[in-house]
């Protein structure tokens, strides 16, 4: 969905909800998991966060409250939206002087105890995506080392709008996975 003007609480509800309901719009629902298909592309990007248990936990929270997306040209709606399977949400993202509305739903979960310490979840694209796939979005911490990471990991190809801008809309991915990152280290270092 385009709007010339941010899209108001109402219309951004209406969205969520006639979303809802849709299938994802790829079928290898879970790719995320293990190599993407010939098809897709794949991009990962990982940031050290810090030291310590504490800075996990910290990084664990900002996931938990999608922190990762407080960047100034996207918002996430909503925030407080728990993360479990088949919870959906919006993002909105302000870009080219117009603002669009992108529908996800969280497939899975991850919550691994051990000598690796991993929490976060993946979500996939629905209809009303530019994209095509999934993204994870996964902290981790190291018992050995005591070194906290974000790593997120996209799997995507573009929707039928987005192979219209496809240079653009490959640099708005990179942008994305770079303001994550900043998002993520600047919440673990100042809460």
């Amino acid at each position: 969905m385009f709007s010339l003007t941010r899209p108001g609480r109402d219309v951004i509800l209406k969205f969520i909800s006639e979303q809802r309901d849709q299938q994802f719009s790829y079928p290898e629902v879970g790719c995320s998991r293990g190599e993407p298909a010939n098809r897709y592309s794949a991009d990962h990007n990982r940031a050290k966060l810090g030291q310590g248990l504490e800075t996990f936990e910290r990084a664990k929270a900002a996931v938990r409250a999608w922190k990762m997306f407080d960047m100034p040209w996207t918002e996430l709606c909503w925030p407080d939206v728990p993360i479990e399977a088949g919870a959906t949400v919006a993002v909105a993202v302000s870009h080219l002087g117009f603002w669009s509305l992108n529908a996800c739903r969280v497939v899975y979960v991850i919550e691994e105890h051990g000598k690796l310490e991993r929490y976060g979840f993946a979500y996939g694209t629905l209809p009303q995506h530019g994209e095509i796939g999934e993204e994870r979005f996964t902290v981790e911490y190291d018992r050995e080392s005591e070194q906290a990471w974000y790593d997120v990991y996209a799997i995507s190809r573009p929707g039928p709008f987005a192979r219209l801008a496809y240079p653009y809309t490959r640099s708005l991915q990179k942008q994305f996975a770079r303001d994550s990152m900043a998002a993520m280290e600047k919440f673990c270092q100042h809460g």
